[in-house]
């Protein structure tokens, strides 16, 4: 099977990520690098800034707001062969390397969604743990459906207890799971001097949610 791996329109990713991607959800896009096959979109890969004023100095000093770029969304189409989804992941590495001044990328695999960060680990991205994030507060459960604090407030104007029960008398929440932390150097030429200034050491990939440390 025959794909080509390019730039699409930021709106055509918007609308598959929204309808496709587990999460439902638009965010921070630079590049939008979709996968094509006989004209259809059956891939996209998303890459934006880093969200959060810290997290670039969090990998290293030696880098600046020019020179990371966030895996923000992943998404393919179920019907694609196996292995299909690393090697367009690869692909938008070379296309990254080819086409920007990128040295370094990161991303994050959500335990609260059932991620470890297979692909990452495939794709031999480098692994961080989650103990450099903070993070407070609970999940919501309202009317069935599990929100994010942010998703809970803009949804039903609250996130206090008493308030939710009011909405829905089965409320009920759990407490906010660290990310994982992957990153990935883009050109061998950079790899050393990075490794050798990263604020955070490289860990063992965690094999299971049983395993991974939260």
């Amino acid at each position: 099977m025959m794909y080509t791996v390019k730039l699409i329109d930021k709106k055509i990713a918007k609308e598959l990520v929204i309808k496709n991607h587990y999460s439902h959800k638009w965010t921070s896009c630079r590049y939008a690098i979709g996968l094509i096959y006989d004209k259809e979109v059956v891939g996209v890969a998303v890459y934006g800034f880093p969200i959060g004023r810290r997290v670039i100095k969090s990998i290293s000093y030696l880098l600046s707001n020019d020179d990371v770029l966030e895996l923000t969304r992943l998404w393919l189409r179920d019907e694609e062969p196996r292995n299909t989804e690393s090697w367009f992941l690869g692909q938008t590495f070379k296309w990254l390397r080819r086409n920007t001044t990128i040295l370094v990328l990161i991303s994050y695999s959500d335990p609260m969604a059932g991620h470890v960060g297979i692909i990452y680990q495939a794709t031999n991205w480098l692994y961080q743990g989650n103990n450099m994030m903070l993070v407070k507060g609970y999940l919501h459960r309202v009317n069935g459906e599990w929100l994010h604090p942010r998703t809970c407030v803009a949804k039903y104007g609250t996130i206090k207890r008493d308030k939710l029960l009011e909405i829905d008398t089965d409320y009920t929440r759990k407490p906010l799971k660290k990310k994982h932390r992957y990153i990935m150097i883009l050109r061998k030429r950079d790899r050393k001097v990075i490794l050798d200034n990263l604020k955070h050491p490289i860990l063992s990939y965690p094999k299971s949610l049983a395993n991974s440390d939260w």
